[in-house]
């Protein structure tokens, strides 16, 4: 226990002053939190047992990171994501899992079965650096966050049936049917209580507990439900990071979602950096020595044949350069894909030596991710170019005074331009879509810009204080938040209508100074009837 304190100790100090240098670099704080992990294990040469304990306590890093992404994600929003998981995410999975079976077969002397859970592993990608470093950079809630993060979930739920799988394998006696159904009730089992708590109890939880007036009870609570739902979710067969999941996507649906956001992130960061560790401490200097080249060309086949598969599925579905861009934040193998492999050598499947071989490639194509991720623009514009156009338009000054600002052209957006449109008012619509402002260019809308409304910046750059009204008609609750809390920021004297899909939403800004809140679409037209001849008319 003295040696692991110690260890402990002495990894905190490293991973300290190694992060304060990266971070004078501007390179990733997981680079630094992996080197550690290499590091520590080269000097303590920690035993089975204590890099056992590591690893449940770095696995809340990731329990923790997925219940703030699901506080992101309501339920009402998985619904309107069944195609990025379910379609996208599918067709990934089961492509690259297929191929990745066919090459292992082909080319390598092992079993179909071997060749089977191989392939299967390297079709996951790495949701702990993929979301951090998306959730950090902002881009979680762009065109392509949004289809990578449908894609990671799918891979989460697909880890099941690939554990599932190895049980089968290695069991002699195991009945397939019986498998499969005690999975699939296990499954509505833990869906079933999770949704049922967090519709008719959790908010009344909170409430209760918030009539404490004391934050350290909160925090107590908030922690007893993400460990509670991950506990529940590991009892039936399921990961602990699942069971979080679907415990912050009942809480986005409460009032509490932000608040809660706060409070654990630091938690959730702490924890991440102690997984990071523990994967740098599997890699093997002596492996990496004897198999380099090896190495090098499976990690280069690998990252080269996800990308690919990923491309071709997608481009189908969405722009090239999203498309690019997806497949180059997906192209390494996960977190996940090292515990499969893990138990698959328990269970003799695979080989020590194949399991090592496989561990130290999927920890730098885990390390090559930050980088890829930070350069994922260029890296995208080396592939397709952004039309510079748009950038041109989206810096081009306006200069217009009393006019109507419109942030977003979705089927609300363009309901309003068409008001605006016949009353002669002049407006401004701010989009970040880069496909919404093609299609509505082509058609002839000039008043159209290529921006990220939730920039404080770009209401400015677009005359905020200048304008008549302000008009909010985004979908994303968090980006709704974000405009929101940029538009308090100019003061009480902006004119403000911002619409909202239910009560949970109008009650997350109801801290903030907008003027008027939506909280049923159809009422827009009413509102504007109201208000339109007080907006000035184009001269």
């Amino acid at each position: 226990m003295e040696h692991l304190l110690i260890g402990l100790i002495v990894t905190i100090g490293i991973a300290t002053i190694v992060n304060v240098y990266l971070k004078k670099l501007d390179i990733p704080t997981v680079i630094g939190y992996i080197f550690t992990g290499f590091a520590i294990a080269q000097i303590f040469h920690f035993g089975d047992d204590s890099k056992e304990t590591l690893a449940h306590l770095a696995e809340f890093g990731i329990v923790f990171l997925m219940f703030t992404i699901g506080l992101e994600f309501s339920i009402a929003q998985m619904r309107s994501m069944k195609r990025e998981v379910f379609v996208y995410g599918a067709l990934q999975v089961i492509l690259s899992g297929l191929l990745f079976t066919f090459l292992a077969f082909t080319f390598f002397d092992v079993t179909v079965k071997n060749a089977i859970v191989i392939g299967m592993a390297l079709s996951l990608s790495s949701t702990a650096i993929v979301l951090k470093v998306l959730n950090e950079s902002g881009e979680i809630h762009s065109e392509y966050g949004r289809v990578v993060l449908g894609i990671l979930l799918f891979q989460d739920l697909a880890v099941i049936p690939m554990l599932l799988m190895i049980s089968i394998f290695t069991s002699a006696n195991a009945s397939v049917p019986e498998l499969l159904l005690e999975t699939l009730v296990s499954a509505i089992i833990v869906f079933a209580i999770l949704f049922v708590v967090g519709k008719y109890f959790i908010e009344r939880f909170f409430d209760w507990v918030t009539a404490s007036e004391s934050e350290e009870i909160f925090l107590a609570s908030v922690l007893l439900t993400v460990i509670a739902a991950s506990v529940l979710a590991e009892y039936f067969g399921f990961s602990y990071s699942l069971g979080a999941f679907i415990a912050g996507m009942t809480i986005a649906e409460t009032k509490y979602r932000y608040r809660i956001e706060a409070d654990l992130v630091p938690f959730r960061d702490i924890l991440l950096g102690i997984f990071f560790v523990t994967i740098g401490m599997q890699i093997d200097i002596a492996i990496v020595g004897n198999f380099i080249f090896i190495i090098l060309g499976l990690l280069v086949a690998f990252m080269f044949i996800k990308a690919l598969v990923l491309f071709i599925i997608l481009q189908y579905f969405m722009q090239k350069r999203s498309s690019i861009k997806s497949a180059l934040a997906l192209m390494q193998v996960g977190e996940f894909a090292l515990a499969i492999f893990a138990l698959a050598n328990v269970n003799d499947i695979i080989s020590d030596q194949t399991n090592q071989i496989m561990i130290v490639t999927i920890v730098l194509s885990m390390i090559l991710t930050p980088f890829i991720l930070k350069k994922i623009k260029p890296l995208a514009d080396f592939f397709f170019k952004e039309p510079t156009g748009l950038r041109e338009r989206a810096l081009t000054s306006t200069g217009f005074t009393e006019h109507i600002i419109v942030c977003g052209y979705g089927a609300v957006g363009k309901q309003l331009v068409e008001k605006f449109k016949a009353s002669d008012v002049l407006y401004v619509i701010i989009e970040h879509d880069v496909k919404l402002v093609d299609e509505a260019i082509a058609k002839g809308e000039e008043n159209i810009y290529l921006a990220n409304a939730a920039q404080k910046s770009v209401l400015e750059h677009f005359g905020i204080k200048q304008c008549t009204a302000i008009f909010s008609a985004v979908n994303n609750p968090h980006q709704v938040r974000l405009i929101c809390e940029n538009i308090d920021s100019f003061g009480k004297n902006i004119n403000s209508v911002v619409t909202v899909k239910n009560k949970s939403q109008e009650e997350s800004i109801a801290d903030l100074n907008i003027t008027h809140v939506i909280n049923r679409r159809e009422t827009i037209t009413d509102l504007l009837a109201q208000q339109i001849c007080a907006f000035r008319k184009v001269e």
